[in-house]
């Protein structure tokens, strides 16, 4: 048996998209802010008397337990019947990375209880094929992952590009929907790659703003980083948009904090914001902003959650 406590991640540059979908890799790298407080728990034990599967306190069943189980046996493909025990303490499957720290979880604590060695880079290859932004998870701080270019995807990869103490800042986290996404991100992935004719060059111009972002994390410069994290976020969206049938998971709420964001900025505070797939929206900036952006927040939805930089997962027997 082993338990692993691990963070989720929001990338600051995008995920979206797949070159290889049996082996989830990424069609562009992206770059990730591990989050504090945000946490799933996972404890696996092998030689159980049947394979079973509890999320948040419920016994899973259909594609959620098949997910699990189909990991734990890329993990060992001879593996004893299993037990697993996962509990978020944040909203699961609502577009707040609920994935990236649940399969980070689960391969760290099978690899703990099946006494496997491993490097990160192994382990964030093992994360990666349960959910892609699991790559960036199995550390704290800041991280990329590498798009690679190899077939096997050995090359694609989390790379750990500063520690939690390098740069103290806050993600404000306006929860606009806290319910299940109407469409799933792998399925809203492969919908934009086969219909929106933005999808090229989505692909064709990641690199300028993963730069972007690596360097003024490495500088601390908070503009530097915004700036590109939303003209990622936008071209993403960009491909949701123009997908057959489209994609919207934007709600008028969503949009709304987007325009105070803009109202912020205009008014001195140096603030940025960034979405994945689904209504809520974060919002990055410095520490002595974050009350101000907190309360800007607020008038827009009820539910809002300020958060640090995230250290590194913790595995224990």
């Amino acid at each position: 048996m082993a338990t692993a406590t691990v963070h989720p991640n929001i990338a600051l540059v995008k995920y979206w998209g797949k070159r290889d979908r049996d082996l989830n890799l990424p069609s562009t790298g992206s770059l990730s802010m591990t989050l504090s407080d945000f946490a799933t728990t996972t404890s696996v034990v092998f030689g159980a008397a049947q394979d079973e599967v509890m999320i948040n306190g419920e016994l899973a069943t259909g594609l959620p337990a098949s997910r699990v189980l189909k990991h734990l046996d890329l993990i060992q493909p001879d593996r004893a019947p299993a037990r697993v025990v996962s509990t978020n303490n944040f909203p699961t499957a609502a577009g707040l990375a609920s994935s990236s720290s649940g399969f980070a979880a689960l391969t760290l604590a099978a690899l703990k209880a099946l006494n496997i060695d491993h490097t990160p880079a192994q382990a964030s290859i093992l994360a990666r094929q349960g959910s892609g932004s699991a790559s960036r998870s199995i550390w704290g701080g800041f991280v990329e992952w590498r798009r690679g270019v190899k077939k096997d995807g050995t090359d694609s990869h989390g790379l750990h590009i500063a520690p939690p103490d390098h740069w103290k800042l806050n993600m404000v986290i306006a929860v606009v929907d806290q319910g299940q996404k109407s469409v799933g991100s792998t399925e809203g992935m492969l919908r934009t790659m086969a219909t929106s004719p933005m999808y090229s060059a989505w692909v064709s111009s990641w690199q300028k703003d993963l730069d972007g972002a690596r360097q003024g994390i490495l500088d601390q410069d908070l503009e530097m980083v915004g700036r590109a994290m939303e003209a990622s976020t936008l071209k993403m969206f960009a491909t949701m948009f123009t997908s057959s049938p489209p994609i919207r998971y934007w709600r008028p709420a969503s949009v709304a904090i987007q325009d105070e964001v803009s109202k912020l900025r205009k008014a001195g505070i140096n603030c940025w914001w960034t979405m994945d797939a689904g209504p809520n929206v974060k919002v990055l900036c410095e520490p002595e902003d974050a009350p101000a952006v907190a309360d800007a927040l607020q008038h827009h939805v009820e539910d809002v959650h300020t958060l640090g930089v995230g250290g590194h997962p913790v595995v224990e027997e």
